[in-house]
């Protein structure tokens, strides 16, 4: 009777094994899947709503349970409508003759996050991108229109406003301080499910993974220093808060990592310290505040350590100094290797572009350096990407990319030589209205509508002046022919 009852539990236990094995054979050797990084609004609608009341936090310890309860109720529904026009066949026009072109309506969603209790919501660029109509479920089921008050799609931000006044709120915390490891809850509304909360922890920080456009006409490289966490992230979360155990705002949810465009272990963040600061900038100017050192950096691999003698891998390699810019006025060098902001240690490349992000031109900070094998500290005032200390204002902005061009004031040099008493050079072009009428690069604008040119600010006045009216503008190239554009503004 033993003998058989050994027998029997031995082949069970074998075949258990057997059958475990297998499995682990089968995830180890099946065909690993395309991988999808995926911005994490939604585009359908449902009318599931599930509701979550404020309570008495006073004299609760930091716990999951305290920090679901101070964040549900200022994490919002964005919903979304947007008109979409569809280009017709010209064999329809020939036959049926001009109509106007078939339109849809499309419809989104997200989420956002109270940031004051006068009505202002931080969320993704990518949730109210091109919307026709933007409208804010709170948790209390209250609906209200908003109104988008300025976006940044370099850091994929946008700040939106309600008409609504003592509203719950959520504090930002300091993402610097945020540590790998550490519990966070990410709040929003996957799947159109409302006040959904999910728990993970901290994977990693700094994530590159090149999902954002660059903005040439504010000079900026896009700013991906992602917070990587495992808390279940999925559509309909985008713009959701991420918040410690103590209920700070630590994160903006942004983008998965995933085989099938839902939650697969993946989910990435955007810091709030560079959230806080894009806020205040589009509070304040309407656009953000972008400062610069003035170098062209790299990240250091081991190729490049090879090749420049470099000991350590870590810190980002300066390949070369911008004339005039800060970082040359301060005195640092081609070949440094960037170590720290303000004692914040850098790593590589999205490190540094954090920290930077988190200040204005003008500001005053620290940089240190590792040149042959010693470590410098330089003091930097930083400037905008014109290469002065004052801000770029919303009006300024605007008229770059509808012109499509950097410029700069033309320096004693250039005007000795064309015999100009005044100018400003056409710096860089991209897609605008002055390619499309055949200027090109070097370009000296001495006129404007008959009106002298004499800095990059007088260009935009007088622009912004003339912006519902044509525009004549009068110039010279580099070898002295004298020539015309003109074009409309709008």
């Amino acid at each position: 009777m033993n003998t058989s009852i050994k027998t029997a539990l031995f082949a069970t236990s074998f075949a258990l094994i057997g059958g475990f094995s297998a499995i682990g054979i089968y995830k180890l050797t099946e065909k690993p899947e395309k991988v999808y990084i995926k911005t994490i609004a939604d585009d359908e609608e449902n009318t599931s709503s599930t509701l979550v009341s404020n309570y008495d936090l006073s004299g609760t310890v930091n716990s999951f349970e305290f920090a679901a309860e101070k964040s549900l109720n200022a994490v919002v529904h964005v919903k979304t409508a947007s008109t979409v026009n569809y280009q017709m066949n010209p064999l329809y026009h020939f036959f049926y003759g001009n109509q106007a072109p078939p339109q849809e309506q499309i419809r989104g969603a997200g989420s956002g996050v109270i940031i004051s209790d006068d009505g202002y919501i931080v969320t993704n660029n990518h949730v109210i991108h091109n919307a026709d109509d933007i409208q804010i479920t709170l948790n209390n089921k209250k609906t209200y229109p908003a109104e988008i008050i300025g976006t940044d799609p370099s850091t994929d931000l946008a700040l939106l406003k309600i008409d609504a006044e003592k509203l719950p709120y959520i504090n930002f915390g300091n993402s610097n301080q945020l540590k790998v490891g550490e519990w966070v809850l990410a709040v929003g509304n996957p799947f159109n499910l409302t006040s959904t909360v999910t728990a993970g922890i901290v994977s990693a920080k700094g994530r590159d993974i090149n999902i954002l456009k660059s903005d040439p006409f504010l000079g900026s490289s896009a700013i991906e220093a992602f917070i990587q966490t495992d808390a279940a992230v999925n559509p309909g979360n985008s713009g959701g808060a991420l918040v410690n155990i103590n209920g700070d705002l630590v994160g903006i949810n942004a983008a998965i990592k995933s085989n099938t465009g839902s939650f697969a272990g993946y989910s990435f963040a955007i810091p709030a310290n560079i959230a806080r600061k894009v806020v205040e900038d589009l509070k304040e100017f309407g656009n953000v505040q972008r400062a610069f050192i003035g170098v062209n950096i790299r990240s250091i691999d081991e190729e490049l350590a090879k090749e420049e003698n470099l000991t350590d891998l870590n810190g980002v390699y300066i390949t070369d100094i911008t004339k005039n810019g800060s970082a040359e006025s301060a005195g640092i060098e081609a070949g440094d290797v960037i170590k720290k902001i303000n004692n914040k240690k850098i790593d590589d490349v999205p490190e540094l572009q954090e920290q930077l992000s988190q200040f204005r031109p003008g500001d005053n900070i620290i940089v240190t350096v590792e040149r042959d094998g010693d470590l410098k500290e330089f003091p930097i005032k930083l400037k905008n990407f014109d290469g002065t200390e004052k801000f770029i204002t919303k009006e300024a902005t605007s008229i770059f990319k509808s012109l499509g061009a950097k410029f700069e004031n033309a320096d004693k040099t250039t005007l000795k030589k064309l015999k100009l008493k005044n100018g400003v050079i056409v710096k860089e072009l991209f897609n605008g209205k002055l390619r499309s009428v055949g200027v090109r690069q070097g370009y000296v604008i001495t006129k404007i509508n008959q009106t002298p040119i004499n800095s990059v600010d007088e260009l935009v006045t007088i622009l912004n002046t003339n912006k519902n009216n044509g525009v004549l503008m009068e110039g010279m190239y580099e070898n002295g022919r004298r020539e015309f554009y003109g074009f409309g503004l709008k």
